[in-house]
């Protein structure tokens, strides 16, 4: 039993899943947000249609859910939002935060102009 639950932990840590977070591979080298920090949110949107992400920087969306989008990724990511979703169904959390594609999603109210352009960094696209 001990020798099974020391393999699992080295093929966890190999794996890069024990620690947490993970970098994976960039979108875009830039955003527009409403401030500098992206911690104010540029707009309230509803979703269209449901999403399934590809990996963990993406959230899953159900159709008829509120978004609050926080910053806009730019360049050749330009399709692609980063916001909330809010629900009962993340459990104890509030909120989950991730990208999604801008397609899937109509903008309903415009609390911010998203107009500061940030430089992205590695923790924008971290998997925890």
């Amino acid at each position: 039993m001990y020798r099974r639950s020391l393999l699992g932990l080295c093929f966890c840590v190999v794996l890069g899943l024990v620690g947490g977070n993970r970098k994976m591979p960039k979108l875009s080298d830039r955003k527009l947000c409403a401030d500098e920090e992206c911690s104010h949110p540029i707009s309230i949107a509803v979703s269209l249609s449901d999403y399934t992400p590809p990996d963990c920087r993406f959230i899953p969306i159900r159709r008829g859910q509120t978004l609050y989008v926080f910053s806009k990724l730019k360049g050749r990511g330009r399709m692609f939002w980063l916001g909330s979703v809010q629900g009962d169904e993340y459990g104890e959390y509030t909120a989950r935060l991730g990208y999604f594609p801008s397609s899937i999603v109509q903008e309903e109210h415009y609390l911010m102009p998203g107009k500061v352009e940030v430089k992205t960094d590695q923790w924008d696209f971290m998997c925890h």
